[in-house]
């Protein structure tokens, strides 16, 4: 558990400051996620690493709003998500995830999200986006949002992506990765995009490398394809 950011109190300006749960098992990440979060001094943000912190903190005190990646070392977030709406109605979720598949949107937005985006599409100004949901709005990435809208017309939503029950398992950190392969980005860009080490990157490669049983980025691509673990 990495404790709090911000000052738990009014504050001697009397200025109302939103508490937010930030959960989120990257360090890189969850301290650039954090520090955006604060730097207007109106939010104050509990950290954690994994579902087992956040039942944690969220029975020490309910926040106003949950920051969540969904993909954590300790299983998905969905259920932890619906507990704690269940729990505390008026808490606002936003979803900040690589899941991008049907069926994990579907249930976090059962599970009680207001927003759902995509790491991938993260926005310049995450800070704005909390307000936003604290506001009533629903931030949503634009390929989730059309998808959702194909779906209440009733069109066909087959173009997301289904996964081959033969695919190999990948981390979330290794779909973060892929997708930056597929998109043509350099390793640096990639690790600067994912707030990583510019040295950890070719390690992650390799490794998805190893799972899809591939030798260069082409081919990485290729058999992502093949097996609906993304597409473009």
């Amino acid at each position: 558990m990495t404790g709090e950011k911000g000052d738990l109190g009014g504050g001697a300006d009397g200025k109302h400051r939103h508490r937010v749960l930030l959960i989120e098992d990257d360090p890189p990440i969850r301290e650039r996620l954090a520090g955006a979060l604060t730097a207007h001094g109106d939010c104050i943000v509990a950290e954690a690493a994994n579902l087992a912190e956040a039942r944690t903190l969220l029975a020490q005190q309910p926040p106003d709003l949950i920051v969540a990646d969904l993909g954590l070392p300790d299983g998905l977030a969905i259920d932890f998500l619906a507990e704690a709406r269940e729990r505390q109605p008026e808490i606002e979720i936003l979803v900040i995830s690589v899941l991008g598949d049907e069926t994990t949107i579907l249930a976090a937005i059962a599970a009680g999200a207001s927003g759902y985006i995509l790491k991938d599409a993260l926005p310049e100004d995450i800070h704005s986006t909390a307000l936003e949901v604290l506001s009533g709005g629903s931030p949503i990435s634009p390929s989730i949002a059309r998808f959702i809208v194909r779906r209440a017309r009733g069109e066909s939503v087959t173009d997301t992506p289904v996964p081959n029950p033969n695919a190999p398992s990948l981390t979330a950190r290794e779909f973060d990765i892929l997708w930056g392969i597929a998109k043509g980005l350099t390793y640096n860009e990639i690790a600067d995009r994912l707030g990583l080490s510019r040295h950890t990157v070719p390690s992650h490669i390799k490794a998805i490398y190893r799972k899809l049983q591939v030798e260069t980025r082409g081919e990485a691509v290729y058999e992502a394809i093949q097996y609906g673990l993304i597409k473009l």
